[in-house]
């Protein structure tokens, strides 16, 4: 089966999706199933042209990106891709995960690993997801919902917008752009002038921002994997040095630590792989999915932080981890996505 490995892409994390199409590309091709797909990488690069086979098997092979390219149509596609049987989208973060590829992939009417558009697009708006999960009647931290449009207003509508938060969620408190991922944009502020200043920067990101309260609990996430029946691992908890989980501490060798399976109660692991179920079909996921926790000890408190719906895929990435500690090998994790994605389409063609 030819296996077209879409990443790259125009996000600010183009250099994560090299590294995660270059584990993918190496579990397909692994012993056990080598004789069962063949890859077509096709590469994205951060101006959006899509490159033919040979170019993108140098990109994973170097593991450099390419500058953009100041040729080429942005809606032409490599002949390749018409030999394509089952896409696996590895593009992190805004144009890759939002619903905007899945829109593509769908009107291409061949079978892709992951959500679809709606699962896509509510996972990825922080505000849109939170909303599904408060009618799921999951718990979660508070938080207020910010517009480009209040922060960049008038000098007399700014300052009761920052009042208003000070008033719900008190410090300290993140602010965040609704539609990035990977903590860009994500600051941590302890004082006024520090959430001005936070508001001003994520406005400059997104035109929705989202303010939460800052929690004290340690942060473990959760593993999803399947359609209409999905499976929840064993559950991973991150440690970090650095004020919170950002860019570099998620991005930089030997800043975060994973412990597989995290040192919490029973009683507390079921809990948390019955919210990730939940999570999953709250925002209609489909084929994986990551689901992050606030475990607050003290409390015995669950919350709910966040769902990704292509989290990332290194061979040391949590993900993969979780399942290969809950009983499935990097390789086989793969190749399940991809029976996962051909039955989902099969079952969506014959619905419609």
């Amino acid at each position: 089966m030819k296996v077209g490995l879409l990443f790259g892409g125009r996000s600010g994390e183009h250099e994560v999706s090299i590294v995660s199409a270059k584990a993918i590309a190496g579990a397909l091709q692994s012993e056990e199933n080598q004789a069962k797909y063949q890859v077509i990488p096709v590469y994205i690069d951060k101006g959006g042209v899509w490159h033919s086979q040979d170019v993108s098997q140098e990109v994973l092979a170097t593991g450099k990106a390419l500058e953009a390219s100041k040729t080429g149509n942005l809606w032409q596609f490599p002949t390749e891709s018409a030999e394509i049987e089952v896409w696996f989208p590895i593009l992190h973060g805004p144009n890759g995960e939002d619903g905007t590829i899945q829109g593509l992939l769908t009107l291409m009417q061949v079978p892709f690993v992951g959500s679809g558009v709606l699962g896509s697009s509510l996972a990825m708006d922080k505000l849109a997801m939170k909303t599904a999960f408060a009618e799921a009647g999951l718990a979660q931290v508070k938080y207020v919902a910010v517009s480009r449009d209040q922060v960049w207003s008038s000098p007399c509508i700014f300052p009761k917008l920052c009042d208003d938060i000070e008033t719900a969620l008190d410090y300290p408190c993140f602010v965040k752009p609704a539609n990035l991922g990977s903590s860009v944009g994500i600051a941590k502020v302890r004082s006024r002038s520090e959430l001005e200043s936070a508001l001003d920067n994520a406005a400059s990101y997104d035109r929705r921002i989202i303010v939460e309260a800052g929690v004290v609990a340690r942060e473990v996430e959760c593993a999803v994997l399947g359609n209409a029946y999905p499976k929840a691992s064993v559950i991973g908890e991150i440690s970090f040095d650095s004020d919170f989980y950002d860019y570099e501490t998620k991005y930089t060798a030997g800043l975060a630590q994973l412990q597989i399976p995290a040192s919490i109660p029973d009683t507390i692991t079921s809990q948390i792989q019955e919210m990730a179920l939940q999570a999953f079909k709250a925002v209609d996921a489909a084929g994986l999915a990551r689901v992050d926790f606030f475990y607050v000890e003290a409390t015995g408190e669950v919350l709910i932080n966040e769902i990704n719906t292509l989290p990332g895929f290194t061979a040391t990435s949590m993900y993969p981890r979780l399942w290969q500690a809950t009983g499935i090998t990097f390789p086989k994790l793969v190749a399940k996505l991809i029976e996962l994605a051909i039955t989902r389409h099969q079952e969506n063609s014959s619905e419609s």
